[in-house]
This record gives structure tokens, sequence and C-alpha cells, in this order.
């Protein structure tokens, strides 16, 4: 009991000490620059969490905005005691509400003022029209025309914007149109004497949250305009976890058939017409493995592809027969190289999830397990290598960091990878500007001066800005 009250009263005095000392620090807070006359009455859609009852954030339109200290600060005020005054860091430890209030008509022209007194928005359906001089706007879909053009799925980040926005618009930045210049000049050469230099082949590397993803849906959505066919994965760690895992015994990898046939349900969902018209060149017959917890077909090993079948029915063959679902999917890939009547690209997000070890373990002993990588697996085995003539990109996401990888990967050609950076202040100047159209920001509040501030804190990181805007 005495060491407990001697313990008590140390901590008592340090944490005394150390409230002296913030109050006499030269540095400014977060809340001190974005607001300098008092942080209480700055953000409109803040209220106070309650002291005696944490509240929960489950419900939809509620963000939790927790301060990175929030732990050590629960931790001193439980030692305070619940008589102890509020600390000034409580500004930032706050559950606030989106904003709920109506907004105006669609588009406005005198509200749909970007900076500089420029359109806040493109009348645009594709992404094609777009110069490099017409960049730092924002295109406006709704989410049925996002779902229809990429079926497959839209990035987290993407659907969280749109969520938190209450609009379904993304902007065009020239980074982008850059990435789709590079792919379109592959597909059709310009006629001029002098061409500039392609890659067919892109690893699209970044920091946190500079809008890889989103990049990659937009390249999607204006190839697939153009009419191009397009093998879109928005999750490759979807590849390496989850489902059924079996070792095929013709070439020594794994194959994952519930993988193998949510693949093929996909890429037919967008491309099924066009899949019709396009005929099967190869005819091998394709191995049969494992089905999904049936194990192998009795007395077969094969499965022969009948002379004229179509894309779409080797296709709707893997999805038919769950034993044929992975050897369908590895064919398909070598059979999408040989299309010549309309430009092929592969788009993989979470790509440096095919560079690591997977969530499958295979057993070595009655008590240790070795861990399967992700090159062992038959799917990503056959689409994984970037050692080919095809168009193929492939993005690294941070949301699923597998840890740091070196510099040159193997079965990628060397400067491949492209790094792809966050907003600079002309974007971030028109991301403020549309945060303001969509009442995320005060318009009384609203100043060159405090959007540059949350574009300097936040130093162009896109969620970040997203979740400072509110402040102003």
């Amino acid at each position: 009991m005495l060491l407990r009250s001697l313990l008590r009263s140390a901590a008592a005095s340090s944490g005394g000490a150390a409230a002296a000392a913030a109050t006499r620090s030269p540095f400014a807070r977060v809340s001190d620059l974005l607001y300098p006359g008092g942080a209480a009455a700055s953000r409109t859609y803040a209220k106070a969490k309650a002291k005696a009852k944490a509240k929960t954030t489950a419900g939809k339109g509620k963000v939790r905005a927790k301060d990175p200290r929030a732990v050590a600060g629960d931790s001193a005020a439980a030692a305070a005691g619940p008589d102890a005054a509020p600390s000034a860091d409580d500004d930032l430890n706050v559950e606030f509400e989106l904003p709920t209030d109506p907004l105006p008509v669609s588009y406005d022209p005198s509200l749909d003022v970007g900076p500089g007194g420029r359109p806040l928005f493109s009348f645009s359906k594709t992404f094609s029209p777009f110069f490099h001089r017409d960049a730092r706007v924002y295109v406006d879909f709704s989410l049925d025309e996002w779902k229809a053009m990429l079926p497959e799925g839209l990035p987290v980040g993407m659907m969280k914007e749109f969520e938190e926005t209450r609009r379904c618009a993304v902007m065009v930045r020239e980074s982008f149109l850059d990435l789709r210049d590079n792919f379109r000049r592959i597909a059709d050469p310009p006629i001029t004497a002098k061409r500039k230099s392609t890659k067919k082949q892109i690893v699209l590397d970044g920091p946190v949250s500079c809008g890889k993803s989103v990049a990659l849906a937009m390249l999607v959505h204006w190839a697939r305009s153009e009419g191009w066919l397009v093998f879109y994965v928005p999750k490759g760690k979807e590849w390496t976890h989850g489902g059924f895992f079996y070792r095929n015994p013709y070439n020594d990898l794994w194959d994952t058939p519930v993988q193998a046939a949510r693949i093929l349900q996909d890429f037919l969902k967008f491309n099924e017409s066009r899949l019709q018209q396009l005929p099967c060149q190869i005819f091998d017959p394709i191995p049969l493995g494992e089905g999904a917890g049936v194990g192998m077909m009795k007395g077969v090993d094969s499965m022969a592809m009948p002379e004229g079948s179509t894309l779409y029915d080797l296709i709707q063959t893997g999805i038919t027969y769950t034993h044929a679902a992975t050897g369908v999917v590895v064919r398909l890939r070598k059979e999408l190289s040989l299309v010549k009547d309309v430009p092929v690209l592969f788009a993989i997000d979470q790509y440096n999830n095919w560079f690591t070890f997977s969530e499958y373990q295979e057993p070595v002993t009655v008590r240790s397990c070795r861990p399967i990588h992700a090159r062992e697996l038959s799917m990503v085995n056959a689409y994984r290598s970037m050692m080919h003539d095809d168009m193929m990109i492939g993005v690294f996401s941070n949301s699923t960091a597998v840890g740091k990888l070196r510099q040159e990967l193997p079965d990628v050609p060397l400067g491949a990878r492209v790094m792809f950076p966050r907003y600079n202040l002309d974007e971030a100047a028109t991301v403020c500007h549309y945060y303001l159209r969509q009442k995320l920001i005060r318009r009384e509040g609203f100043s060159e001066e405090k959007w540059k501030k949350i574009y300097y804190l936040s130093n162009g990181n896109g969620s970040e800005m997203r979740w400072l805007a509110p402040f102003i």
C-alpha cells in the first residue's frame, strides 16, 4: 500500500510538471494553427466526447477523430481522477458527425467555382477528351455508373471519399493523364517523327494516400470506355488469402479454386459480349485439380476445349466445373496475350501482395508448417510476371502493406517502377474548393491561408486533408 501511494504521488507530480511544461511550450498545436480563436467553436460538426460513457461510432455517417496520443491521455486522465480539469488536447479527441445539411443542386454556376475562378466540374462521360491544360477539374459520375464500368469493385479509399463528400466525383490529375497517355501511345502510336518514351509494364508506387488505387480505377474506366479488354483485379490480396488450397500434382504449384471461380465471374461481368466474339487459340487439354471441398475427379485428369470455342466458353467451363477453375484462369492468361483484335490491359491493385508469403502453410512435420510464398500459387505464378510484351500495370497498396520490398523485383523489368505523387499545391487548392462546395468546409471560415495550412500539415496526403477539412 505504501509503495502504491508513493507511485501515485510521483505520477501526480510528474503530470503536473508535464502540464506546466506544455503551457510554456513554444510549439503550436494543430488546433492553434488552424483556428487561433479557439478550438471549441471552430468545428461545425463536432461534439465533445462524453466523460462518463464512451460512445460507439459503428453507425453510418460518424467518424472518430482520434488523436495518436489518446492512449497515453486516457491513462493520465484515469490516474488523475474524475474531477480533473479537461486538457486542451481533448480538442482533437472528439467524435463528430459528417455534415447532413442538404446540398445545393448538382450544378450551380455560382457555387461550382474553383481556384482563380476556374470551373470546378467538367461535363464529360469519359476521361478521353482531357489534355494536361484541362487538369485539376472534377468529373462527376453516379455510383451506378462507376459500378457499371468497374463491377469487380471500387477501391476502399474512393468509396470513403464518395461517402464523406456525398458525391461520386474524382479529380483529373496530371499524373493520371501521364499514365493514360502512356498506354494510349502504345495502343495507338502517333504518326510523328518524335515520339515520347513509353512503358508497357508499370509498377506504380508512392507514399500513403497519394491516390494510386483511384488512378488505377480511373485508368480502367478510361480503357473500357475506349473499347479495350481489361483484366482488372481490385484486390490482389484476395488471391493469396482465404478459401481452399491444394497442391497441383502436375506442376507442384498450389491451386486455389474458390478464388479462381470468383475471378472468372468478375471478369465476365463487364466483358461478356466481347468475350463471345474472341475465339480460343489454344486447344491443349486443361489440367484438372482438386475441386473446392470435393477432391479430385475420378478417372479424369484433363478437360478438352472443342474446336470453335470462344473465350466466353472457356470461362464458363471454369465457372461450371470447380476442378477446372484454376486451370482455366491460368489458360486465360495465355489466351489474352494472343488477342490482337483489341488492346488488352492487365490492371492489378495490391500488387505488392504477390511478392511475399501467402496465408497458406504446408505441413512439414507433425509440429511444424512451411509458409507458402505467393509465387508458389498457380494463379499468381501465371499473372505476376511482367517479362512479356503485354500492357500491364501493378499498383502497390499501403493499406495492405507487406513490408519493405527491394527496388528491383523478380519478374519485373528494370525501370518499371514509377512513383506516383501526392497532391501538389494547385491540386490541393482544387480539392479544398471542392470540399467547400460539398459543405465539408464552412464558407464563412474558408480562406487561402487556412487551406494552405491544411495542405502543409498533411503534406499533400489526401486522406489527411479530408480529415482536416472540417477543422476550418
